[in-house]
């Protein structure tokens, strides 16, 4: 087991597979759409990573089918599982108590402002906010607490729900089992010697979208006021 030696262990996606494995990375999900606090967690990364450990993780918790695919394919079934759960329990919380979080003081584990650009999210592409969302840090945490605020469509919401899961879950952790296994056979290669590296392309994609939106957001506003 993984010992806890700082706080950037906290954001590193492989000192949560060492320490606590096929279980852990499931709650991690969960946590990450379920409990609000949880968007400090690592997602994409953590699904990609765990693709390069799914033989192990599956061998080490239920036991191996013989098959890399089937063994993927269970890791990335029960991450998609995690992750609607978590979606459908952060709806029924904004459902129930979302709006006096916009009365809510920030604190170290809530950032208002991070409610506000969820919610400006949601409004530009509705429904579809669900689905794209997840492959958003930050926003994929806060969106669906603002699809229960705003008494988003149950059904509806459920549906995109199951969708953006299972296609966020299939192919982070499809593209880190073969990628990883692309590289070692055709270039000997193996990515668990270089996930530093790998962690840092997958945070910088996945945030750009973010970053140009806030930076050409308050340019826009900017132009505005004057």
């Amino acid at each position: 087991m993984e010992n806890f030696e700082s706080w950037k262990d906290l954001l590193n996606p492989e000192f949560y597979i060492k320490m606590g494995g096929f279980w852990l990375i499931l709650f991690i999900i969960f946590a990450e759409t379920g409990l609000f606090v949880g968007f400090f967690l690592p997602g994409d990364s953590l699904l990609f990573v765990s693709g390069i450990y799914a033989v192990e993780l599956v061998n080490e918790t239920l036991g191996s089918t013989g098959s890399d695919f089937l063994d993927t394919t269970i890791l990335a079934s029960a991450v998609s599982v995690a992750a609607i759960i978590g979606n459908e329990v952060g709806y029924w919380f904004g459902l129930k108590a979302g709006p006096a979080l916009y009365k809510r003081e920030d604190s170290f584990l809530f950032k208002k402002k991070y409610l506000f650009q969820a919610h400006d999210f949601f409004e530009q592409h509705g429904a579809l906010a669900v689905i794209m969302a997840r492959f958003l840090p930050i926003v994929r945490t806060f969106t669906p607490i603002v699809a229960g605020i705003v008494k988003m469509d149950k059904g509806r919401f459920l549906i995109d729900n199951i969708i953006g899961a299972v296609l966020w879950s299939f192919s982070l952790i499809f593209a880190g089992h073969y990628l990883d296994a692309l590289f070692q056979n055709q270039f000997g290669i193996d990515l668990k010697s270089h996930l530093e590296m790998i962690i840092i392309i997958i945070v910088l994609m996945t945030t750009l979208p973010i970053i140009i939106k806030f930076f050409f957001g308050k340019k826009k506003e900017e132009k505005i006021s004057e």
